[in-house]
């Protein structure tokens, strides 16, 4: 939404004599304040106005409206937007003028009646919407509630065991269950939406339907006893599975304000708790990740030259192993036809298979019909050779992590791809430069990093070159795009982003656990923090042998702050491999659950007398939040380095690589912005402590030194130029 291309609401008055007020904010409708006036507005014409004997509301080009403006958010929370008072939204405009006013109006609902959207609709006397419609208050996304009357209308429609589940999921509804909830009041096609609206609206003025306001509607609101304990038990579910989270249990309580009370208390407390909530960590680093994540595509002096993204026909994959099939069924999944390389038919087939499986699993979930299945792995055929490489658009590669063979591998695709053919890789620990090197293709060599399962995960490393072509980033972005990635551009380096700023994660925990600290109480307090696992049992996830190898890399090329140990090459010694051979830092049983292991003391006791350390009481007995700090700030550093060289584009990029790649909690608003909440003065001082005792791997970078130093935040733009590594 351009600064000057303002919302608004239009009023036109048929001969019918229903006043049409059409919300107008391309693309989605958004209420700006100005839409939000606007309506004030035209409703106050509407009434005053001899010749309106009612209202209908819509939203322009086939969209209701999707909510609330986000953009105005940081405007709020930094206080530049100078705001109405608290509740005069929800209770002036939508209540007072809306819901109260003396002549009947119908919502006229297309596309989305999100958030706001959907509040504005409450408040109308009836809602009319098409089968397709989507109708939801998706507020808890972003931290926040519904803030214009939501948490007291949507119980009063559907009933508090359904409203409830709608805004704690955040998931919306389409027309026809609306319909059958209660939350509309009939389905009509697009071209009969306006229409139907406009007699309906006269049909209320006459009394041939009910005139409802919802905010005083009780038929639908289970008796009090039963309300408290469906409250009760949406209480319970919330804490189990978003302990974190304090929003959540706030939407609940001002719900119950609202059927103990009444409507009008329960508007003023949701007016108050959003306040709150607007101001608070969770709702700023939400909003942070909601802008990041559609900022990763914007790539300075990449993608603003206006580059067009060329057709992309023809997707070549080779090596079927569990990267190649999941970046294959990615890609089937979005309609690309895929031919998949091995090197012998054994391998072809192990490969088609792990593709069916994945497709498979998603017939058995229900999220694909048998048909659809037919007609996605129709998409995909095997070889053995690369004549049928002639007409590829894209090559990816994902063989095993051999110099050699890639090498060969990128040789013999110069020969036979055509000229304007993407050569990628999906090596995430060897340099693109040194595959490419027997090649004359340097422009079209990049990096195209999946994460493991490749059709799951939803990140994609896009790695270029000092040498890669603008063109060739801009059409990767594009196919990230397709395949639903969110995909981060970032520079060549050992590790790239992701895996470069968390390899101190793991090693942290080495370093804690050789003094002294206990594995399992590791992984807690990191789970508990908001991860999706702790270090160890990350690491027993991935499996020792890829831990080892890329430890190695770190070690070669970060060898004075990389923490050496034997442990886990000891472990894998004695079989001990990780969640594969059942046995790591945890056993596994048949069904992967993970257990303590008692076993595992002898190992940790011998790799201590290796590195000749001796417990270290302090670290035995070390508070959560110490914990947390001794194994996230190590990754804040790293991630300092890679902004400061230029690796990453922003600081927010880094950010969606944390929560993406590496599951860092979102509420938390990604690795740089959760440092920024408490402070580079901070986490330096912290890790120059722990320097001073524990060594080298802790050493603040020079970047961080000097945000330190100057008091400011660590995702401030560069100013100087950067080296592009």
């Amino acid at each position: 939404m351009g600064s000057n291309a303002k919302g608004r609401t239009v009023l036109e008055v048929g001969a019918d004599g229903v006043a049409l007020i059409t919300i107008i904010n391309p693309p989605v409708n958004s209420l700006s304040f100005d839409v939000l006036f606007g309506l004030k507005e035209s409703y106050e014409e509407a009434l005053r106005r001899e010749d309106v004997k009612a209202i209908v509301v819509t939203g322009a080009r086939g969209k209701f409206s999707g909510g609330f403006d986000i953009t105005a958010f940081g405007g709020l929370q930094g206080g530049q937007t100078a705001e109405p008072k608290p509740g005069y939204i929800s209770v002036e405009v939508i209540t007072n003028t809306v819901e109260g006013a003396r002549k009947p109006s119908v919502a006229a609902i297309d596309g989305l009646a999100l958030g706001g959207g959907l509040e504005v609709a409450m408040a109308c006397h009836a809602r009319i919407s098409t089968p397709t419609a989507q109708l939801g208050l998706p507020e808890l996304q972003l931290g926040l509630i519904p803030g214009f009357g939501g948490t007291q209308r949507l119980p009063r429609l559907v009933g508090i065991s359904k409203a409830l589940e709608m805004m704690l999921t955040s998931k919306p509804v389409k027309g026809e269950e609306a319909h059958d909830l209660g939350l509309v009041d009939a389905i009509v096609s697009p071209d009969e939406l306006v229409s139907t609206a406009r007699r309906w609206a006269l049909d209320i003025l006459e009394r041939r339907r009910p005139w409802v306001a919802s905010l005083h509607k009780t038929d639908k609101l289970e008796p009090l006893g039963e309300a408290r304990e469906i409250l009760k038990f949406a209480r319970a579910q919330v804490q189990r599975q978003a302990p974190n989270l304090k929003h959540p249990l706030v939407c609940i309580d001002v719900v119950e304000e609202g059927i103990a009370s009444g409507g009008r208390a329960g508007l003023w407390k949701e007016a108050q708790e959003f306040q709150g909530l607007l101001r608070a960590d969770t709702c700023k680093s939400l909003v942070h990740v909601f802008f990041a994540q559609r900022g990763t595509s914007k790539v300075p002096g990449v993608t603003d030259r206006g580059l067009v993204p060329r057709r992309v026909t023809k997707v070549a994959v080779i090596g079927g192993g569990l990267m190649g099939s999941g970046i294959t069924t990615a890609l089937i999944l979005s309609n690309y036809p895929v031919i998949l390389k091995e090197v012998n038919e054994k391998f072809l087939q192990a490969g088609i298979g792990r593709v069916k499986a994945n497709l498979q699993s998603r017939v058995k979930k229900g999220k694909m019909t048998e048909e659809k299945f037919e007609k996605t792995l129709s998409l995909l055929k095997g070889t053995l050779d690369y004549e049928s490489f002639r007409d590829v658009d894209i090559v990816i590669e994902a063989v095993i992590e051999k110099v050699s063979l890639k090498q060969q591998i990128f040789a013999d695709l110069e020969k036979y791809c055509p000229q304007h053919c993407i050569l990628a890789s999906n090596t995430s620990t060897i340099d693109l430069n040194l595959i490419g090197e027997k090649t004359k293709s340097h422009d079209r060599i990049i990096g195209a990093h999946f994460f493991s399962p490749a059709h799951v995960m939803p990140l994609l490393e896009i790695v270029r070159t000092n040498q890669t072509s603008p063109q060739v980033i801009v059409d990767l972005l594009e196919v990230g795009k397709k395949i639903k990635k969110t995909p981060v551009v970032v520079g060549n380096c050992t590790g790239f982003a992701v895996n470069r700023m968390f390899f101190p994660y793991t090693q942290a925990g080495l370093l804690l656990i050789e003094r002294g600290a206990d594995v399992y109480q590791i992984d807690r307090a990191i789970t508990k923090f908001g991860m999706p696992m702790g270090p160890f049992r990350l690491a027993d996830l991935v499996g020792f042998g890829v831990a080892i190898a890329t430890g190695m890399q770190f070690i070669e090329n970060f060898p004075e702050r990389t923490y050496k140990s034997m442990l886990i090459p000891m472990m894998q010694e004695d079989g001990r491999a990780g969640e594969t051979t059942k046995r790591g830092f945890y056993v596994y049983d048949d069904k992967r659950k993970a257990k303590p292991d008692p076993e595992l003391k002898k190992y940790i006791e011998k790799s201590r007398s290796i590195s000749g350390l001796s417990i270290d009481a302090k670290l035995v007995k070390l508070p959560e939040k110490d914990i947390v700090e001794m194994i996230f700030f190590p990754v804040v550093n790293e991630a300092c380095r890679v902004y400061a060289e230029g690796i990453a584009v922003k600081a927010a990029d880094l950010d969606i690589a944390s929560v993406m790649g590496m599951g860092f909690p979102p509420y938390r608003g990604g690795i740089m912005f959760w440092a920024d909440l408490l402070g580079s003065k901070y986490i330096y001082s912290r890790l120059e402590q722990w320097s001073n005792i524990y060594g080298e791997f802790f050493k603040p970078c020079a970047y961080l030194a000097e945000r330190a130093a100057q008091g400011a935040p660590l995702s401030c733009p560069l100013k100087q130029s950067k080296s592009r590594l």
